[in-house]
């Protein structure tokens, strides 16, 4: 019997390394992971031709007689192609397989198939259908009739293109999907692990039908239906496991933080700006969750400088201002998370500004080094101290604030009173990584997750349903926003003017290119990507010579990208050349000017992270974008770029435009394509959110459902939420 868990060496015989490697490559290694491998499209054949009316630029499909099979290379390119004579009853056209050389012992001479394709047409004016799919078949109207029951017997349409790797066509996967579902012993292994009664009120096909639509489908409607249903179930796993999460949470001790907004005034008042309205409502929000006794779950999303760091700290002076529930002496703590060395240094210098009149202590922990505020030595100032020391007055809580990268988590860093974790841009952080945190037997802390990456409504709903959402939609006052332009090749001349005017008053500029070094010469595509180091060779030899231009990137030490950040920082640097290392966290407030180079190779989202690079002050900044890509697709994206209003706007343009997998990429989420497709459907993502927190409250650890905690389970291992 076939089971979802059989082996495909169980099904068909894989005798081609290529194919191997390319199922290896692709992770299908079961039936189950085969038949979840969805078509990426259809191709539609239900355009029916004889031989004899075929014309050159049609996609057609006949069905005819394979002939003359025989395999050759061409005489220049030395490509290898399969080719045979296809015959019907009213002419013959020859089918030609480029790089396919296997093709020619998969037909068979004399095979009858069903032939999909182009029409292509030679310079003699000969036709040759050019790597047409094919179905061999023995008799054209029973194809297909024994999988769909009592429809119609005749030959589907649709079909279905899949992903492919090299050496593993969609043709192969098709046939081996075929023959998985013709086999009649496997629809009695298929169990249906999403309840009857959910499935009816969501006019849901079940698994078996599901299977068979997505990929033998008679129609697209049979297809989006199907794909509906795999969309439905694929966010409904990820909501049982994040409102399991969510759950146990709520269930562990947290220390309960008494303050009101009127509490934080003074601290508040040493700003040196305006609180916006947002700002305020995100602070309340927080703090009443603090006063519940249970930890706190909350991403805060907020546009490129609308102050979420301020928020931070507000919040965290509530805790650190705290006493541990049941003491009159000694305070609560707070770690603060930062996904790189740089970011961490720059909260910590902004942590330094806003508890400066207070003399806060506030410690720094990265693999670099450790440092504190304020110095015994300098009281205005931190000092560099050791890791030992460091650790010592953490764990003592003499150090109430510590800022940092992963390094927080690591075994040694021990708090005595931690209330509050705060992550930065780094979402993949649970109940787990929090209990690590938090001293053995401790009380949960509570948690804020902030990002300034532009996420639709779905998606942060699908891939954060463990936390409770507050938005800052609103910058500061005095901020303007950034004027975006796209840059055609004749006006490059131009922009530089435009950005000399810029340096002339005294500011400064980023340019950011797509790679670190030079391409190699012999990989031709990527000649027209601009390099950090060759872009700031040229500019200062030819473009800005009077100005210091210094290279920024991943290949650099910490120590050195350090040293030119605090340099470019410090005015010292007037242009910055780098990759796109600088899109998250840099805070250089008089760069008003970034120049974007071969913007088609970044997402939109990583676009407008970089933009919000010189957002950072009251002057008017500009962002140039450059593109080596002429494609219509491009150019919508880059006019979203141009004329979205704000990130929120901007997220929700895009996954309209390009589908949020393209936008937040698979490797980034590890969701597949029909569920991030399904992310432009808010009721369906909010339906299955509120069946997975229905299920959850009433049987928590699914004990009652006992497929749907093996299936849920078996799902998460293929997620990364980071």
């Amino acid at each position: 019997m076939i089971t979802l868990t059989t082996p495909l060496e169980k099904v068909t015989r894989i005798v081609d390394a290529r194919v191997r490697r390319g199922l290896a490559k692709l992770r299908l290694r079961t039936v189950g992971d085969i038949l979840y491998h969805f078509p990426a499209r259809y191709s539609d054949q239900s355009a029916l031709q004889n031989i004899r009316d075929l014309v050159a630029g049609e996609t057609v499909s006949v069905y005819g007689t394979a002939t003359k099979l025989k395999l050759a290379k061409s005489f220049r390119s030395k490509i290898t192609r399969a080719s045979a004579l296809i015959t019907d009853e009213t002419g013959s056209i020859e089918a030609v397989w480029f790089h396919q050389p296997y093709i020619a012992k998969m037909l068979g001479e004399g095979a009858t198939a069903k032939f999909s394709g182009r029409v292509s047409a030679r310079k003699n004016g000969t036709l040759y259908l050019a790597n047409p799919e094919y179905e061999l078949v023995d008799k054209v109207q029973t194809v297909g009739s024994s999988l769909f029951g009592n429809r119609p017997s005749e030959a589907a349409a649709l079909f279905p293109v899949y992903p492919e790797s090299r050496g593993l066509t969609s043709r192969w996967l098709y046939h081996v999907v075929k023959k998985i579902l013709a086999d009649h012993t496997f629809p009695d292994a298929l169990i249906d692990p999403i309840p009857p009664d959910i499935l009816k009120k969501y006019n849901l096909p079940g698994l078996k039908t599901a299977l068979i639509w997505i990929h033998l489908p008679h129609s697209l409607e049979d297809a989006a239906v199907a794909r509906k249903r795999f969309a439905f179930e694929e966010v409904f796993f990820i909501q049982l496991a994040k409102q399991a999460e969510r759950l146990t949470a709520k269930q562990q001790p947290a220390f309960t933080i008494n303050k009101a907004p009127t509490d934080l005034a003074d601290f508040t008042s040493h700003f040196p700006f305006a609180e916006t309205a947002a700002q305020k409502k995100a602070v309340t929000t927080i703090l009443e969750d603090f006063a519940r006794g249970q930890p706190m779950s909350r991403l805060l999303e907020g546009d490129v400088g609308s102050g979420k760091t301020a928020v931070a700290a507000t919040t965290a002076y509530a805790t650190v201002s705290s006493r541990p529930t049941g003491q009159n002496f000694g305070v609560l703590q707070v770690a603060y998370m930062c996904p790189t060395e740089i970011l961490a240094n720059q909260h910590f210098e902004s942590f330094i500004r806003y508890f400066f009149h207070l003399g806060t202590p506030v410690g720094l922990i990265t693999s670099s080094g450790c440092k504190k505020f304020p110095s015994k030595v300098n009281p205005e100032g931190w000092t560099d101290i050791s890791r030992p020391q460091l650790l010592r007055w953490v764990a003592s809580g003499e150090i109430p604030i510590l800022i940092g990268t992963h390094a927080l988590i690591q075994k040694a860093v021990q708090f005595k009173h931690l209330a509050y974790v705060i992550i930065d841009e780094q979402h993949r952080f649970g109940t787990a990584q929090r209990r690590r945190l938090a001293r053995k037997d401790a009380q949960l802390p509570h948690l804020l997750s902030m990002t300034a990456t532009p996420i639709p409504r779905t998606l942060a709903l699908t891939i954060f349903g463990d936390l409770d959402l507050t938005l800052l939609d609103e910058l500061p006052p005095g901020r303007k926003p950034v004027i975006t332009k796209i840059v055609r090749p004749d006006q490059r001349d131009q922009m530089y003017e435009q950005v000399r005017a810029e340096l002339e008053a005294g500011r400064q500029a980023y340019v950011i290119c797509p790679r670190i070094d030079e391409p190699d010469p012999d990989e031709e595509v990527l000649l027209e990507a601009k390099s950090v180091k060759a872009e700031a060779r040229r500019l200062k030899k030819d473009i800005f010579p009077e100005y210091q231009i210094a290279p920024l990137h991943g290949k650099m030490t910490a120590a050195v990208k350090e040293k030119t950040m605090l340099d470019f920082n410090d005015k010292k640097i007037d242009i910055l050349v780098a990759t796109s290392l600088v899109e998250v966290g840099v805070n250089v407030p008089n760069a008003t000017v970034i120049i974007i180079e071969g913007a088609e190779r970044f997402g939109l989202a990583q676009l407008h992270q970089l933009r919000g690079r010189v957002i950072r002050s009251s002057q008017q900044a500009y962002c140039y974008v450059f593109t080596e890509s002429g494609s219509q697709k491009t150019a919508d994206r880059l006019k979203a770029l141009a004329t979205a209003k704000n990130g929120f706007e901007l997220a929700e343009a895009d996954l309209q435009l390009r589908g949020a997998g393209e936008l937040y990429g698979i490797k980034q989420w590890g969701l597949s394509d029909v569920a991030m497709e399904a992310l432009k459907n808010q009721a369906m993502v909010e339906a299955a959110r509120s069946e997975a927190r229905r299920l959850i409250e009433s049987d928590p650890n699914l004990s009652r459902h006992p497929l749907l905690k093996t299936a849920s389970l078996e799902r998460q291992q293929d997620l990364h939420f980071e």
